[in-house]
């Protein structure tokens, strides 16, 4: 059984860090890009950062950029978010995908990696106030 679950959300001043974990189960971690997704209330759904399987080459957001980082560990099927310097634009339900397309440029080419299978965790809360 295919398992995403989501932790460390949580409300938390601006300027602030969180750091979101994902793990998985039920499938090769390894085969799988992963990313984060979030929903803020009024917004579309949207990616905040990706990860390729081997962890080598990540992706964000240019909203993110400078302040999230995105990791993984392949011998713990986990992947994790750091957020720093949270601001109250980053509240809204963060969300865990295993296999949705990670694109990423290396030297003048760009490469993607995708799984034909697709994954969601139930997403965790993030309240970014004071």
């Amino acid at each position: 059984q295919v398992q995403l679950v989501e932790s460390g959300g949580g409300l938390v001043q601006p300027g602030g860090s969180l750091r979101l974990s994902c793990t998985a189960s039920g499938f090769t971690f390894d085969n799988y890009p992963m990313s984060w997704y979030r929903r803020s209330p009024g917004k579309d759904r949207e990616l905040v950062a990706g990860i390729t399987k081997s962890g080598e080459y990540t992706v964000y957001a240019d909203s993110v950029k400078g302040r999230f980082t995105i990791s993984r560990d392949n011998a713990l099927n986990t992947v994790y978010l750091q957020m720093t310097m949270l601001k109250s634009e980053d509240t809204g339900v963060y969300r865990c995908n295993a296999g949705s397309e990670v694109s990423y440029s290396s030297g003048d080419f760009r490469y993607t990696q995708r799984h034909e299978d697709e994954y969601w965790g139930r997403g965790t809360q993030v309240t970014v106030s004071s």
